[in-house]
Parts: structure tokens; sequence; C-alpha cells
């Protein structure tokens, strides 16, 4: 006799629960946030359809992303005229022509900060600009030819993601425009492996006022690229790509990693470039008319950059010069700026004295790099020691040069 419905399900009634966990299991799947690294086929290596007609191979689709206007898929040693394009890294890239766009549907999580790293070069014209946004931020970067010798560079742009609680199980949308209106529609510029990565701020220590002055703390680096990655100018601490710092100048800085650079501590540092034009700089928390010591290490990239290198560094009302003068096999050397906090909060800043450039290519910038800034009250016992030693190598300094 066949069982009735009701008594069958009274057998099972580990049913309900289970389809429960996998309503539950399926609703995180569909709504997990972006994972650290390259997007989906953020490489462009998985090719969609392509048409022939006209002027290089239009993008007619493209496997994750969406694509406006004129989108070319471009390949390593393809030539334009008498130009090879530049593809970063593989075989393949895409470039966008005049007004075109690609775009890309991420799951992020609400008002949490992400900085997506991409490769970009320039192409026929000349002046290249790529305006990249996340709703509601975005950015026009510069692309410029003034700091690598591989004709491309990776470059860093962080947004905070909406708070709002309908952003929740929605996707943002990540795009990359060309703004530009060339005469020639196809001009404009490359752009390659595109990652991003969720950041966090780094927690404060008691004995250190700076956040972040390791620089542990940063974009996405590429792991086959040994040019590091571009930070432009970012005026919002809150929204850096180098968290707790700002770049508040009209030229980029370099964020580097030990793997392809000499950096003086941990795996990460700054490189400074461009003068005053390329400066980091932070607020910190500081008690009015206490001493403090802001100490850092200088040091070179190991780039071949072309001495003299050295660092100007502001600290309140302080400001002084820091030479990089290696000794022996070492890379770095330390720097301390004492100096009275006169408010609650407190500037600190650095850049680059000269505008160096590579011994191997000198149309290519290069400078100082900056690690390990830490920023600590002084005692009034080790601020006087300190004085007192200043002056004696004040005053030692002309009696030995007078008998050498």
């Amino acid at each position: 006799m066949r069982r009735s419905a009701a008594a069958a399900a009274a057998q099972r009634p580990w049913l309900p629960l289970f389809c429960m966990l996998l309503l539950l299991l399926f609703s995180l799947f569909a709504t997990a946030a972006v994972e650290d690294g390259l997007l989906n086929n953020g490489d462009f290596e998985t090719v969609g359809e392509v048409s022939t007609g006209g002027r290089g191979d239009g993008i007619t689709s493209l496997p994750g992303w969406t694509v406006d206007g004129t989108v070319e898929l471009v390949e390593s040693g393809q030539k334009q005229g008498g130009m090879i394009l530049i593809v970063p890294e593989g075989v393949h890239a895409v470039r966008l022509g005049n007004d075109a766009e690609i775009a890309q549907g991420l799951q992020l999580e609400k008002g949490a900060t992400y900085a997506v790293t991409f490769s970009a070069a320039r192409t026929c014209a000349q002046l290249e600009t790529l305006n990249v946004s996340v709703w509601p931020a975005s950015q026009t970067v510069d692309l410029q030819t003034l700091y690598s010798v591989e004709g491309w560079d990776a470059y860093a742009w962080a947004f905070q993601a909406p708070a709002e609680a309908e952003v929740d199980g929605t996707e943002s949308r990540l795009s990359f425009r060309n703004p530009g209106m060339e005469d020639d529609p196809t001009c404009g510029p490359i752009i390659d492996d595109v990652a991003i990565k969720k950041l966090f701020s780094p927690e404060r220590s008691q004995d250190d006022a700076v956040v972040n002055g390791d620089f542990e703390e940063g974009p996405w680096m590429l792991p086959n690229s040994s040019l590091g990655v571009l930070l432009p100018t970012n005026l919002d601490e809150e929204t850096s790509a180098l968290p707790g710092w700002m770049v508040e100048s009209n030229r980029a800085v370099r964020y580097i990693d030990s793997y392809h650079f000499d950096v003086p501590q941990g795996k990460r540092a700054v490189e400074l470039l461009s003068g005053k034009e390329g400066i980091i700089s932070q607020m910190v928390e500081t008690t009015p008319q206490k001493q403090y010591s802001l100490t850092f290490s200088v040091g070179a990239a190991g780039d071949s950059c072309q001495a003299p290198m050295a660092v100007m560094a502001f600290a309140g009302d302080q400001a002084q010069s820091f030479h990089y003068s290696p000794t022996g096999n070492a890379t770095h050397q330390p720097a301390n700026v004492t100096f009275t906090a006169r408010a609650e909060r407190t500037r600190i800043a650095f850049y680059s004295v000269y505008y160096n450039t590579r011994s191997d290519d000198r149309s290519s910038l290069c400078g100082p790099v900056v690690d390990e800034v830490r920023l600590r009250g002084v005692s009034k016992a080790t601020a006087s020691s300190s004085n007192w030693v200043a002056c004696l190598l004040s005053l030692a300094v002309p009696v030995l040069m007078a008998f050498t």
C-alpha cells in the first residue's frame, strides 16, 4: 500500500531544515563580496566575439565586461603605422577609443574602502586620460610616460563603497572611460591587469601617532610587475589607496615592494618622484606644547636612480632636508626631526628635494625611498640631551675641518 504524503514527510523532519540551509548558502554565495586580486577576466586574456570591419579589431563582446563605443582588442607586438602598441602583460589588452567605456559589476561590502589597480599605456594621442569610477566616486587619471622605461605603468585608485542599506546584495559598477576626443577615433589608452583589494586602516599604536607608517597596507601589487604602483593625487586620507596618507601633488608617487626594489623594512615602501610635485602627508594627533620626534628611514630603491638624492621632511613648523649618503652595503639610513606641537593635529609631509632620473634612461623619474615613519613624544631629559649632542656636533665639525 502506498504511504500517504503526510506520513512520508513525517519521516523526513530534516527536509525543511536542509532546504533552509541551501537557501542560506545560495544567498551567501550570491552576495559574496569581490575577492582581492584580478577581476573576472581582468587580464583580458579570455577573448569574446571580434569584428574586423574598419580599423583595428572592434570588440563586440568581452567576457566579464560590458563594452560601449570603440573598444579594440590589442595583441602583443601589434603595430599601428610605425608604432608598436604596448601590452603590459600577457597576449591581450584593450584600447578605448573616443568616449569608449568598459565596465564590470562588483559585489562590494557596504561602507568598505577598496583600491583598484590597473596597468595603462598611451598610444597615439598627445594627452591621454582615464576616468575611473564606482558610483558615486570617480577620478580622472593622467597617463604620462615619465615614470618607467617600459612605456606603461600600473596605477591605483581608491574609493569607498556606498554605505546605504540598499547596497547590500546589489552590484556596484566599476567603469573605465576614455574622455578624450581625438581626430583619430581609435586613438586612446590601453588597459590591462585590472585588480581590486579591500583596504584596512591599521591601528595606531600607543607610542606612535602615525598610521600605516611602515606602508605595509596599500593597493594590490601585480606579482609579475617590476614597476611598482603609481599613486596619483588624492587629497582625502579616508579614501586613499595608501591608508592614512594623502598624495598632495600634481604628480604621482610610487608604491614599491621588496621583491623588485630595495625596501628599508618589511615588504612595502614609498619612492618619492618629481621633486616638490610628489608629496605624501598625514595629519597626526598631537598634544599642544609637547615635544615630539619624527623618525623615518631614507634610502634608495635600487632602480639605478642617479645621485644626489634627498628628502625634505615637514613636522609642524619644522622643515629639514636629509641627503641619502650610502655607506658600505647599506641601502638606507635613519633620519630624525624634533619639534614642538602647536595644535591637537600636526601635519607631517615628505617630498624629494631633487628631480631625479635613472642612469639607464634619463627620461624616467625616480627618487629617494621613505619608510618606517614614526612619531613619538620626547621627554624633557631626552630632549635636553639631544640638544646638547647637536650643539657639540655643530662645534666639533668646524674644528675637525680646520685640522684636515
